[in-house]
């Protein structure tokens, strides 16, 4: 589509497709392709993060985490600091 999107936050635990579905999706699209995608999930383990960064997200925030701590991720990938 012609929306542009600063960033994408996706659970993994989501109904319908998992998070890290929807990601694979996301980076099989030219348009999306560069678009930063922080996945939020209760699913701390190693390999659920393994999986989110070899499929193309940006951070990787597990839950619970203080929305202090998302605002200051979200900038730090949008304003590149």
């Amino acid at each position: 589509g012609d929306e542009h999107y600063d960033l994408i936050l996706l659970d993994i635990m989501m109904p319908g497709a998992t998070g890290l579905e929807v990601l694979g999706k996301i980076r099989a699209l030219d348009e999306r392709r560069s678009t930063p995608v922080v996945i939020l999930t209760a699913k701390g383990q190693d390999a659920d993060r393994q999986e989110a960064f070899s499929l193309g997200a940006d951070d990787f925030l597990t839950k619970p985490f203080s929305p202090k701590k998302l605002l200051a991720r979200i900038h730090e990938i949008i304003d590149g600091d």
